[in-house]
């Protein structure tokens, strides 16, 4: 058994730039949304001959699609993502575009056959149905609500109703249909996560960091000591949110 030192050492200096999660494998599990976002990606790239992919994090997602359409654009704010995107993605003839997660996006209106996104923090509804061609498409695979939050609780304690629910698909569908879209798939899955050692959950916490906002192990050392000591005893096992929306602007 390796200490808590030990684990905490090297969960808290291994780079957490990238949208890449290998670090965790045999460390921690989460299971899979059963409709494959990655593969519907490349379902719907196949049709169209301009994409823009907001948020692209490192650009894994993207640069694992088969066949990119002619125009295929990404954005990414956080400059270590943008090198990795830019590695992964431009070699495809795709352009990665920094920017800062604000409205507006830096596109002429009527820009794009299809916006996509995996996991966005934010979601500039009005700039979507902006950018898009009239008859585009959305695809968004989103953090649904309360997910990990066995997590997020632990350390921060409970959380109120507004919080829990914040990231619901009810209210994304809503605000879609607010700013002109028609929601043509809505689905959501509740799915098991494990957490398996406190390195796990260091990593996590700094890589995904609107789950504890500031989180140091400094500043949450003593609690992170005591979840040490339950994993002793088995996982940590929380619930991961996600759903699916896609959506079309009208012709």
């Amino acid at each position: 058994m390796r200490t808590f030192d030990e684990l905490v050492d090297e969960a808290a200096s291994v780079p957490v730039d990238g949208w890449d999660f290998s670090w965790l494998d045999g460390r921690a599990s989460e299971q899979r949304p059963s409709w494959g976002y990655q593969r519907l990606l490349g379902e719907r790239l196949r049709d169209v001959q301009s994409v823009v992919d907001i948020q692209t994090g490192g650009g894994e997602v993207l640069a694992g699609v088969p066949v990119l359409p002619p125009l295929t654009v990404a954005t990414e704010s956080w400059p270590p993502n943008l090198e990795k995107a830019a590695a992964l993605l431009e070699p495809r003839g795709a352009t990665v575009v920094a920017d800062t997660d604000e409205p507006p996006l830096p596109f002429l209106d009527n820009t794009f056959e299809m916006v996509v996104s995996r996991h966005p923090v934010t979601v500039w509804w009005d700039e979507i149905v902006r950018v898009l061609k009239p008859g585009g498409g959305y695809l968004s695979q989103q953090v649904g609500p309360w997910s990990v939050f066995e997590l997020v609780e632990y350390f921060l304690g409970p959380q109120t109703p507004e919080v829990r629910n914040s990231r619901h698909p009810d209210r994304a569908k809503a605000e879609a249909e607010q700013a002109g879209l028609e929601v043509v798939d809505l689905r959501f899955e509740e799915l098991r996560t494990e957490f398996h050692d406190i390195g796990a959950v260091i990593y996590f916490l700094r890589k995904v960091i609107w789950m504890v906002p500031g989180f140091t192990v400094e500043g949450y050392l003593p609690r992170l000591r005591e979840l040490h000591e339950e994993l002793r005893e088995g996982a940590f096992v929380a619930t991961t949110t996600r759903y699916l929306i896609e959506a079309r602007k009208s012709s």
